[in-house]
């Protein structure tokens, strides 16, 4: 995957770096439809986890994100390949058993 432009982001500033500084390979998270917003949710909710990432739009969808705002291909979500397995779980979304619902 390449950074392109955007390589002096702030995802590329909090994504992990080998020893020679080089980014980490970008491993494929999720892939998100077009019309919901469900890969800004993602991404929100990695970010407040402490997990990089990036969107990425297939096909001419980065003509169509730039021009209309959505992307007609839907969005390819990207994460650390050493933090796949975290983000993994955490869109499984199973809450840990903290004793809430007792008595209800």
């Amino acid at each position: 995957m390449e950074w392109g432009l955007h390589r002096y982001g702030k995802e590329f500033d909090a994504w992990p770096k080998d020893p020679s500084g080089e980014p980490e390979e970008a491993a494929f998270l999720v892939h998100c439809g077009p019309l919901d917003m469900e890969a800004d949710m993602v991404r929100s909710m990695l970010e407040a986890y402490g997990v990089p990432s990036v969107s990425k739009y297939p096909g001419d969808g980065a003509f169509g994100k730039v021009m209309l705002g959505i992307s007609g291909n839907g969005t390819d979500i990207y994460v650390p390949a050493g933090r796949l397995a975290e983000a993994q779980e955490l869109l499984k979304g199973e809450p840990d058993d903290d004793g809430l619902q007792e008595g209800i």
